[in-house]
């Protein structure tokens, strides 16, 4: 059972590495991972939800379960309302802080005037600086409430480090002014004030709060886009009646009504109307998709013409709009594998500088120098170590990696799938639905000496019509809007053919075992070619006379070639893994540019063959089906086609909504980009404070001479998590600027122009057309008659004979091929 929850009162890396540690202590918690990006939590077992918020309680942290609340706050209000209190807080500090930067350093050090009450006064002095500081502190008390409370829980931690270093430079100097009520006369003691540090640390401190928050909010952009999306209202038909509801109210099988340039409140089905329908916002797809009577339509999509009258199939939290944003949300509270070593190291980092901060101030002690310069070194330590550019190193970039996944229609269920889909070396893919259309359509019309092609089709027409065989389907939609013959005695022989009489005439159509008409030889060697190239013959004959072939085949997805080419550019490995026979599944491979085919498997078979490819490396699965099902949930990652079935789309790890294969390209891509960029923000992370913490505690002072001004270090701390969160920010600039380049120079290239002889009229032009646009790798083909051409546009490259023949197997001349 998975449980999701909000997390309060976290404020770094520390905070979440021990609300994870207390959760996992809680008997029946299987996995715990708490996002400090999202303050959410995910947690698998069956552990009740009251003692897990018990338990992060105890902790010093709140809790609750996700929608617990009856007015939820949207993302884009929590982080506009954090941003307006540390703006506040900010401006407040700093109306503060200027004077009393004013009175330490422009009149201390540079002589800059002040009122002769002051600059002759060092008790004066010193009680202004006091005052001053006292007010940021308390405008910043956030800090050390925060601090205090994880040190009593034993969690010390970002703010703990924070207001010990403030609470030190506070007290230090506060001793020094006690000091300085006996010797007012002592102007030089001034210079051992470091009230100007404790409230410079708390002031850069918010404003490092403050961008990190406006960088953070940023990355949920995405979310927060789609969360905008969503319809207020609704306009309903009831009892006869329009009625405008809130979208909340509107129930599964509610009719709406959508009129042009209004979005589409809930999940529904078209029951009148036509109209365009922008989807960008759910896939991707900047092209409106026609709809009319019998089409579905999304919620949050955009109505752009027509009207439209529905039913709604799926309200609240089942519609399209609502699932996209739960898995966004589900991913963003889950973490990443290469976050692990980030996790150890914050679950002791707060400790551990603490330590170092006293180890330092004992040292420099012993070397001899005074309190007031060790003290200063110590609270270095403590101020420019940052435990929260580790924790936030993973989640940004996750965050912004999904969302840019789901501004493309690619859902990445967790973070170790967005991560590991970049990882894998062999990408398996079902044949039908995925690298197919999945629906078998006519590709050559074939009819016999002395028959012409509207004979053929219009008696394959007459049988098929009375079937509902997916191979009849195909041969009814190529003829259109005819009428088909009305015929009597029809018959259906399982796996053989179809037989019925036209005006007493018996017609049959199936397998060449099922016909009883005389085929020449030449027909069935012509046969046999078009089951090579993966496509099904059909013979037809009428009253004991052969008619001709109609072959029908599982063409090619209009991307399919392209996506393979991309894939390949990749470095990885294809295989095509499906229950159809071989010889098919091998024409469909040669079609496509696979490498490997694996066929006449069973779905549990499919499993077996991905558990041995693993075996060489990581696997990715590409599916739709039910018996993909299996193999998606073995796959290392599993990418379920949009289109397909709900079971494939629950068993996959990653969604394609807009159900094509070149996706699966994209996908590995942003995966790998996101994981350079998580991989970026550690090393930054890492590397800042594996230099800094030495840095401040004064290694470098005999070697280099080098030594950190607390102000600074409090400085650099602010500015390594804002490092952080706008390196991740550039993943929003991902694209497929590469790849869209050597597509349209391929694009140029992939058009032939024909000269054909022969040609007189339109009927001429048609059937060279339809000659052209029969074979797989052709995409169209424009024919004149006039100018005696055919420009034919590829979908992949294909060899001139295979052009020609298809032109003169028509009786017309083919002359050049250009």
């Amino acid at each position: 059972m998975k449980q999701q929850f909000d997390v309060t009162g976290m404020s770094c890396a520390a905070c979440s590495a021990r609300v994870e540690k207390a959760v996992k202590a809680v008997a029946g918690v299987e996995r715990c991972a708490v996002s400090l990006l999202t303050n959410s939590m995910a947690v698998e077992g069956d552990a009740p939800a009251e003692a897990i918020v018990e338990a992060v309680t105890a902790a010093g942290y709140g809790a609750s379960p996700k929608g617990a609340e009856k007015k939820p706050v949207s993302p884009k209000k929590t982080e506009k309302s954090e941003v307006k209190t540390l703006l506040t807080r900010l401006i407040c500090s700093l109306a503060l802080l200027l004077p009393l930067m004013y009175l330490t350093m422009g009149h201390g050090m540079w002589g800059w005037p002040v009122p002769k009450a002051l600059a002759e006064n060092a008790m004066a002095q010193g009680l202004t600086q006091l005052l001053l500081t006292t007010a940021v502190l308390v405008i910043n008390q956030k800090f050390f409430k925060s601090g205090v409370r994880g040190l009593l829980h034993r969690a010390p931690n970002m703010d703990t480090l924070v207001s010990l270093g403030a609470a030190a430079a506070y007290g230090y100097s506060l001793a020094v002014l006690y000091r300085l009520t006996a010797m007012p006369e002592h102007m030089h003691m001034l210079h051992e004030l470091y009230f100007e540090s404790a409230a410079m640390i708390l002031t850069l401190i918010t404003l490092g709060k403050l961008l990190e928050a406006r960088a953070k909010g940023k990355t949920t952009d995405a979310l927060q886009s789609l969360l905008a999306l969503s319809p207020k209202t609704a306009t309903v038909v009831r009892d006869g009646k329009e009625l405008s509801i809130p979208v909340e109210q509107v129930r599964t099988g509610d009719v709406f009504l959508v009129r042009p340039a209004q979005s589409i409140p809930v999940d529904g089905v078209v029951l009148e109307g036509s109209s365009a329908v922008n989807e960008a916002a759910l896939t991707g797809e900047s092209l409106p998709v026609d709809k009319a009577e019998g089409d579905t339509v999304s919620a949050a999509t955009m109505n752009k013409s027509g009207f439209l009258k529905c039913r709604a199939t799926r309200v609240g939290e089942d519609t399209t709009l609502s699932q996209i944003i739960k898995l966004m949300s589900d991913a963003a509270a889950t973490k990443a594998p290469i976050a692990k070593l980030a996790d150890r190291v914050s679950g002791v980092f707060v400790p551990v500088v603490m330590s170092i901060a006293a180890v330092t101030l004992i040292v420099w002690l012993l070397v001899g120098q005074s309190f007031g310069y060790a003290l200063a070194r110590g609270i270095s330590v403590l101020v420019i170590s940052c435990p929260c550019a580790l924790g936030l190193a993973t989640p940004v970039a996750i965050m912004v990696g999904s969302g840019m996944g789901a501004k493309r229609g690619i859902l990445f269920k967790t973070a170790v799938s967005l991560e590991t889909t970049g990882k894998v070396h062999t990408v398996v893919m079902d044949k039908t639905g995925t690298v197919t259309e999945g629906k078998p359509r006519v590709t050559d019309l074939l009819p016999a000496e002395g028959v012409t092609e509207e004979r053929l089709l219009s008696t394959a027409f007459a049988l098929e019509a009375r079937s509902e065989h997916p191979l009849a389907r195909a041969v009814v939609e190529r003829a259109g809007e005819q009428t088909p013959a009305a015929v009597t005695d029809f018959a259906a022989a399982a796996g053989n053919g179809l037989s019925a009489r036209l005006d007493g005439v018996e017609l049959r159509g199936g397998k060449r075992a099922y016909m009883t008409a005389a085929v020449p030889q030449a027909w069935e060697e012509r046969a046999l070619a078009l089951a090579q190239e993966g496509k099904t013959p059909l013979y037809f004959s009428e009253g004991g006379r052969f008619l001709g072939l109609i072959a029908v085949a599982d063409t090619l997805k209009p991307d399919t070639v392209d996506a393979v080419r991309e894939l390949k550019r990749l470095g990885l490995h294809l295989v095509l893994l499906t229950g159809d026979n071989r010889r098919t599944a091998e024409a469909i491979a040669r079609q496509a540019g696979i490498d490997e085919v694996v066929a006449d498997v069973l779905p549990d078979g499919k499993e077996a063959v991905v558990r041995e490819l693993q075996k060489n490396g990581r696997v990715c699965m590409v599916g739709d089906g039910v018996n993909d099902a299996p193999a998606l949930t073995r796959a290392d990652v599993g990418l379920a086609i949009g289109a397909g079935t709900d079971v494939a789309i629950d068993a996959a790890d990653v969604v394609l909504m807009n159900s094509r294969l070149s996706d699966v390209a994209t996908a590995v891509r942003l995966s790998r980009a996101t994981l350079r960029n998580i991989r970026e923000n550690l090393f930054w992370a890492f590397f800042y404070n594996c230099l800094g913490i030495p840095l401040a505690a004064g290694a470098f002072v005999s070697l280099l001479g080098w030594e950190l001004n607390p102000m600074f270090g409090a400085a650099a701390m602010s500015l390594s998590s804002f490092c952080v969160v706008t390196n991740a920010l550039r993943l929003n600039f991902f694209g497929d600027k590469k790849s869209k380049k050597h597509h349209n120079k391929e694009q140029k290239t992939m058009k032939k122009t024909m000269k054909i002889e022969g040609m007189m009229c339109g009927h001429c032009e048609a059937a060279v057309k339809r000659a052209l646009e029969a074979i797989p790798q052709v995409e169209s083909a424009e024919v004149s008659h006039v100018s005696g051409t055919a420009v034919v546009t590829l979908r992949e490259p294909v060899a001139d004979d295979v052009l020609r023949a298809a032109v003169e197997a028509k009786d017309y001349r083919v002359t050049s091929v250009d």
